[in-house]
């Protein structure tokens, strides 16, 4: 080979080499571009584990509350027959006779009432009537506040 042969392919080959190497460069640039966004990308990741890491305690706290309202209603519920129940069972035996004059009783109501139900109603109790507890009511006080009547 000539010498004008030798020159022409070693500045072919040179030529090559410097086309290799712009492509070299091109392809650290994207590889620069890419180990960045895959960076970028990890740490978008983390900070999204680290919120749904929060949301999932909030979210457990969220459920231990309302299984703790639920079994608070239910409480509720039961408290709230037992009272209906209780007050029903309280008034059911209860009898208010109304009309009998102030102090009438005298000191022992249970006698009173033994000898003028009878009376009143023209039944004869065999055997005779017996009380758990008798009350006598005051009279009704205009300046006390009433509660609503309930039965």
């Amino acid at each position: 080979m000539t010498d004008s042969a030798q020159k022409s392919t070693r500045d072919r080959i040179l030529q090559e080499i410097s086309a290799v190497g712009h492509r070299l460069e091109g392809m650290d640039n994207a590889m620069a571009s890419l180990t960045a966004e895959t960076t970028s990308i990890r740490l978008d990741i983390a900070g999204f584990q680290s919120r749904v890491t929060g949301l999932e305690q909030r979210v457990t706290t969220v459920e231990a509350h309302v299984a703790s309202s639920q079994d608070r209603d239910q409480e509720l519920l039961y408290l709230s027959s037992k009272m209906i129940d209780l007050e029903d069972r309280s008034r059911r035996d209860n009898a208010r006779f109304l009309g009998f004059p102030e102090s009438i009783e005298g000191m022992d109501i249970h006698s009173f009432l033994r000898e003028t139900l009878p009376k009143l109603t023209g039944i004869t109790f065999d055997p005779p009537l017996e009380f758990q507890r008798a009350h006598r009511l005051g009279p009704k006080r205009s300046d006390v506040a009433t509660c609503p009547d309930r039965s």
